[in-house]
């Protein structure tokens, strides 16, 4: 053997003090203490120590520990033969690393490994050593075995088995998972204006962090600090925040409170662009970038800024422009070269926001209408909400049932799976539409009175001065889609909620402006007058169809993009002429 010539006096060791960096919190010693305990043993034995060297590093993997590798390289070339450490399983917890210190430790390059309990020597059985190695390395194995059974075990009952996400914490004591009061309520609001379409997670960031002062929920270790834009982007690409999530390559329907829909999950992943990529970034700010596409190509227009001298003037003069970018070109030879001037653009965007503008009046009006159906609607929705609510529970029941028979074994487990997995599947889908339907009457409500809001107001709000780019956008954002630029003329596919106003409002408003024109002897001349508009208006063509268009696509997005183009964003003053009189009271007719 090599090196057998060399005495217990001369050899100089390595002390090596490890602590895993998956459980720093549950190790018996810390480094500190290690280093502590094993100096005064060598003090005792009068060991000679050549350098103390430590690690926080996983020893379940070879090739994982470069410390480790070093002190094994070092050993091999001589600077020392001896190691000093806390226990044998600190040095290995895996075959490949337990094998090279068996070898090194039989051919003599390792003359004694030291630990407060025993020493191991060239000389000493084999097998007993390879016993301690094998058992560090099974004690991981089986940890590992039991921990995934654990968290697997979590996850089918609903819960997440790791750190919460953003906005929730996990509660230690019932090892749930819960909102977190301080945070969740900001985190939708991140949600919120990243449905609006108007904002990047960059954006969103800068303002969570710089007006809110949002920081992350402080734990042991880290957090308490500014949310980065890679944390933004795992927030928005997190399907756990629409109530389910995904562990292990499986999706479980989870038993946390969910903070948005899928929908507007599904609409957030559009908006980012496929796989949740973020759109180019812009050096400058434009109002529209992101939102044209090329009738021809496809591709996005983006926006330049240039500056011009005004000959008369002798002024400079800022223009913008925007136009194809023409990416696809090597798939479709694009003949869009023009560029479109801001203000060209936002003639013919006012263009088609005069089409489906209103009145005032009949804002008003179809208020006042709206109001008073809403009861029947509540009634309705609350009947819909039992009905669900009772095969909620039905379901429940069967898999209870199902579950006993298995229990009883009668009936075997492939059976009891598959029965089990379509029960599951129609349980989840009757609690989410559950959850859609509590307070659903109450939101069609406010979400219609907000849609005539808009076509009421909009138009003055996008022409009033003050108005910033970014609400020019929602504006633009709340008014249709598919937005189509070709040959420097805008296509707009309408909303569906603004189609039914778009289509039959014009007559109506053509027959009112010509009774405005009429005189009239008493109030009562007046209102009889104007009663085939008001009965037209209230009548199915319009007003019923604009409520079912808007409780067809009742999602949050729909509400956000309405909600910051209606009331709130501008000045309601009536636009109608002051000097004629207001028109009176209108009392529907009856269903």
């Amino acid at each position: 053997m090599k090196n057998q010539n060399v005495t217990k006096k001369e050899i100089t060791y390595f002390l090596y003090a490890r602590k895993s960096s998956e459980s720093d919190d549950r190790q018996v010693q810390s480094i500190d203490d290690q280093i502590d305990r094993l100096k005064k043993l060598a003090n005792a034995r009068r060991l000679k120590i050549k350098k103390v060297l430590t690690e926080s590093k996983s020893a379940k993997k070879p090739y994982n520990r470069p410390v480790f590798t070093d002190m094994m390289d070092r050993i091999k070339k001589g600077e020392a033969s001896g190691i000093l450490c806390w226990q044998f399983n600190r040095l290995s917890r895996n075959s490949i690393d337990s094998g090279e210190i068996q070898w090194m430790l039989q051919e003599g390059v390792i003359q004694s490994i030291q630990t407060p309990e025993k020493e191991y020597l060239p000389d000493d059985n084999v097998l007993l050593i390879s016993v301690e190695s094998g058992m560090a390395n099974q004690f991981i194995r089986d940890l590992k075995k039991n921990s995934i059974r654990g968290m697997e075990g979590k996850a089918e009952r609903g819960w997440l088995p790791s750190r919460a996400p953003a906005g929730y914490n996990n509660d230690l004591l019932e090892h749930i998972i819960v909102k977190d009061p301080e945070r969740f309520h900001l985190v939708r609001k991140m949600w919120d204006m990243m449905l609006t379409g108007n904002y990047t997670p960059t954006q969103i960031r800068n303002i969570a962090s710089d007006e809110w002062g949002f920081r992350t929920a402080k734990h042991k270790r880290d957090g308490g600090k500014e949310i980065t834009d890679s944390m933004m982007y795992k927030v928005f690409t997190n399907i756990f925040y629409t109530g389910m999530f995904d562990w292990s390559g499986q999706r479980y329907q989870g038993k946390h409170d969910p903070m948005i829909s899928m929908e507007e999950f599904d609409r957030v992943q559009a908006l980012l662009g496929r796989d949740g990529r973020p759109r180019a970034k812009t050096k400058h700010s434009f109002a529209y970038t992101g939102m044209f596409r090329c009738g021809e190509c496809g591709s996005m227009h983006t926006a330049i800024e240039k500056e011009k001298i005004i000959k008369a003037t002798k002024k400079l003069k800022t223009y913008i422009y925007y136009y194809c970018t023409r990416k696809k070109k090597r798939l479709i030879k694009c003949t869009q070269k023009k560029t479109l001037e801001v203000g060209d653009l936002e003639i013919q965007i006012m263009k088609d926001i005069v089409k489906s503008n209103i009145l005032p009046e009949f804002q008003r009006w179809a208020i006042e209408i709206l109001n008073k159906s809403n009861d029947n609607e509540i009634s309705e929705r609350t009947k819909v909400y039992e009905m669900l609510h009772s095969s909620y529970a039905a379901t429940q029941r069967e898999i209870d049932s199902l579950t006993q028979m298995r229990y009883r074994e009668l009936i075997d487990d492939e059976t009891f799976l598959k029965e089990k997995t379509v029960l599951a599947t129609k349980r989840d889908q009757l609690e989410t539409k559950l959850r859609g339907t509590e307070d659903r009457a109450k939101k069609w409500l406010e979400l219609t009175e907000k849609t005539f809001n808009f076509v009421t107001y909009s138009l003055k709000a996008f022409n009033d001065p003050k108005t910033d780019l970014n609400k020019k956008r929602e504006i633009l954002a709340g008014l249709g889609k598919n937005f189509i630029i070709t040959d420097k003329k805008l296509m707009i596919e309408a909303n569906d909620w603004l189609v039914p106003i778009i289509e039959q409002y014009p007559p109506l408003k053509a027959e009112y402006e010509r009774l405005e024109l009429g005189e009239y002897g008493s109030p009562e001349t007046r209102k009889d007058a104007f009663a085939s508009v008001r009965v037209g208006w209230g009548a199915y063509p319009v007003m019923n169809h604009t409520r079912e268009t808007v409780e067809r696509f009742l999602d949050r997005y729909l509400e956000i993009a309405l909600m910051q183009c209606g009331l709130g964003l501008v000045d309601t003053t009536p636009l109608s002429s002051p000097s004629l009189p207001p028109p009176p009271p209108f009392d529907p007719p009856p269903p």
